[in-house]
């Protein structure tokens, strides 16, 4: 679908990969995107001020610098309804829903609620979010983690990891980087996409999709 049509793109400070479709973020707070268009989720070219964006399933979000939010794509169970979200720091697009972080901490959720991923109203003391395919990870302040929604494969048994510094979650399974640069990984092994025991020294963010 052209979704790996990136080799023109420039000036790029951060991208994110949806299910068929791909987003940049450009330098100068523009936002670019290529693939399966169907529903709307590469019409981003009007997009300004953005300092971050997320790639769901079939949508495209995008935080502004003033801490509001723009989506574009399906809008089929309202994972599209931020236009009133405000003092957000970070956002991220899930299969069917989308998940903001607020500055005080707390976190805000719409859209397809099956499996009860958008249930994070009493969340508190939150740095980082993650929205999987239908459940959501997310980072507290003291390196533990929290996860709601779909969990048959075990990607919300995050309860024992300590000392977290960044998350990601995937459609079936959660990636958490450590402080020491070691990773713990819970949900579906069956492509060992959770054999991650040896690996040392990792720095930066985890994305996953």
């Amino acid at each position: 679908d052209g979704q790996c049509d990136v080799s023109g793109w420039r000036d790029i400070v951060a991208v994110s990969a949806g299910y068929k479709h791909t987003v940049g973020l450009k330098s100068d707070g523009t936002v670019v995107a290529t693939g399966y268009n169907k529903d709307g989720q590469c019409d981003v070219s009007g997009w300004r001020d953005i300092v971050a964006v997320s790639a769901g399933h079939w949508h495209t979000v995008g935080l502004k610098s003033d801490g509001t939010v723009v989506a574009t794509g399906s809008n089929e169970y309202g994972e599209c309804d931020v236009s009133d979200w405000r003092d957000i720091v970070a956002v991220s697009a899930g299969g069917l829903y989308t998940v903001g972080l607020r500055s005080d901490g707390t976190v805000a959720a719409t859209g397809v609620n099956d499996c009860g991923q958008c249930d994070v109203s009493g969340w508190r003391d939150i740095v980082a979010v993650s929205a999987g395919g239908s459940y959501t990870v997310g980072l507290k302040s003291d390196g533990t983690v929290v996860a709601m929604g779909y969990n048959k494969d075990g990607q919300c048994d995050v309860s024992g990891w300590r000392d977290i510094v960044a998350i990601a979650a995937g459609d079936y399974h959660t990636v958490g980087l450590k402080s020491n640069g070691t990773i713990v990984a819970a949900g579906r092994n069956m492509d060992g996409e959770c054999n991650v025991r040896g690996w040392k020294d990792i720095g930066g963010s985890l994305t996953l999709q």
